[in-house]
């Protein structure tokens, strides 16, 4: 073998030595950056050296490794330093991507906005914000994150720490949750328009028929007949009574002036009749609708005023109330306030029959299914104001005030 030929060989040799070592110290490198190497072994002058690494303890790390939820941790600049494998799987992306970048990869300009002052001094101690994760794949991921200060002793320590919930199943189930809500209003609502039709169709005409009959036995009944007539007139008011209350049960059900005349008209005859039936003073200011709501939103806006008129006769002790409808922010606006005892909304009582709350609920919910939001403000002895917003579609052009 020639001289050349014996040199070509070392060289080739030591160079696929080279590329062995270099080998190593990337998987190294990865081990370290994963979370997998608790220590470093490192040869010197002095001998062996081991160093630590700082908070690699095994049975920590066993516990983060083990969650369900994203854990982290950021040096002040927000480059993560330390990441599960939880969090890698919720951003989609290798671990060996995520440790080593920045934060801010995974939010949106939106969410960075929000999130940054919560990330300043002592304001990041506990705090908590929704967020969308820009996975690795271009999908979103709605996440809770939990931001809490470290203790920092360096530049390059750790700053911050994170826990990250992934609340995909939890908006599903709320999708899921409020489309069996609704369902169950539809049904509801069904139902109501058949009873208010039985009760006007049927029962309403046979007191009727009743009243007509009884009126007539009062008139063939002379004044000689004394006790006989009186009761016969009794009966006939009593009658009249019954008729007028399942008339008023069947318009409450399904008000046919909501078919047939609008929100408005409808809410001015509830309003005029909840005054009359208990003496408070209802003052209503609506707007002129160009043309007709959608169904939709015109029944969950006569269901909403009727569960708060409902809420002020039996529990705010009112004397006026005010009712207006106007139209603002693209959208059509309802409020209820009364001058009433008011509450405190962060103390409400549970009355007995376990039923606190669930007219709000019905509120929120019908108000939530057509894609506004109830909100309601309330103090002790200043009274109580319900508020629905919902957005209109683009088509509809009821955008007209009077």
């Amino acid at each position: 073998m020639s001289l050349q030929n014996s040199s070509g060989i070392a060289q080739a040799d030591e160079l696929a030595e080279l590329h062995a070592r270099l080998a190593e110290m990337e998987e190294a490198l990865r081990a370290i950056r994963s979370g997998e190497v608790d220590a470093v072994m490192v040869a010197g002058k002095s001998g062996a050296q081991v160093f630590t690494l700082q908070g690699a303890e095994q049975e920590y790390r066993a516990l983060i490794e083990s969650m369900n939820e994203g854990a982290l941790t950021l040096t002040a600049d927000k480059l993560i330093l330390y990441a599960n494998q939880g969090f890698a799987r919720m951003v989609k992306c290798p671990l060996e991507q995520v440790t080593g970048s920045f934060f801010r990869r995974f939010l949106s300009e939106e969410d960075r906005a929000t999130l940054r002052p919560l990330m300043k001094g002592t304001a990041i101690s506990g705090s908590k914000i929704q967020v969308q994760l820009l996975a690795c794949d271009g999908s979103q991921v709605p996440a809770q994150i939990s931001i809490r200060p470290l203790t920092k002793k360096g530049n390059n320590r750790a700053a911050i720490g994170m826990v990250v919930t992934d609340l995909t199943m939890i908006r599903r189930n709320e999708q899921l949750l409020r489309a069996l809500t609704n369902r169950v209003v539809q049904v509801q609502e069904a139902e109501r328009g058949r009873v208010a039709l039985e009760l006007h169709n049927r029962i309403t005409q046979l007191l009727c028929a009743a009243l007509v009959r009884s009126q007539a036995l009062a008139n063939r009944l002379s004044e000689d007949d004394g006790i006989l007539k009186r009761e016969a007139i009794k009966l006939r008011e009593m009658l009249g009574q019954t008729a007028g209350e399942v008339e008023r049960i069947s318009r409450d059900l399904r008000p046919s002036v909501l078919d047939e005349l609008g929100l408005v008209a409808v809410l001015r005859d509830t309003s005029t009749a909840f005054a009359e039936q208990t003496g408070v003073t209802v003052k209503l200011a609506c707007v002129q609708l160009s043309e007709r709501l959608p169904a939709g939103i015109e029944l969950a806006l006569y269901r909403i005023l009727q569960e708060a008129l409902k809420n002020v006769q039996q529990h705010a002790r009112a004397r006026h109330v005010v009712v207006q409808l106007r139209l603002r922010g693209g959208g059509v606006e309802l409020a209820i306030h009364d001058d009433g005892i008011g509450f405190d909304p962060d103390h409400q009582p549970t009355p007995r029959n376990g039923k606190s709350g669930l007219g709000l609920i019905s509120m929120r919910e019908r108000a939530n299914y057509e894609g506004g939001a109830l909100k309601v403000k309330s103090a002790r002895r200043a009274g109580t104001e319900v508020e629905v917003h919902i957005p209109l579609p683009r088509s509809n052009g009821v955008a007209k005030v009077s």
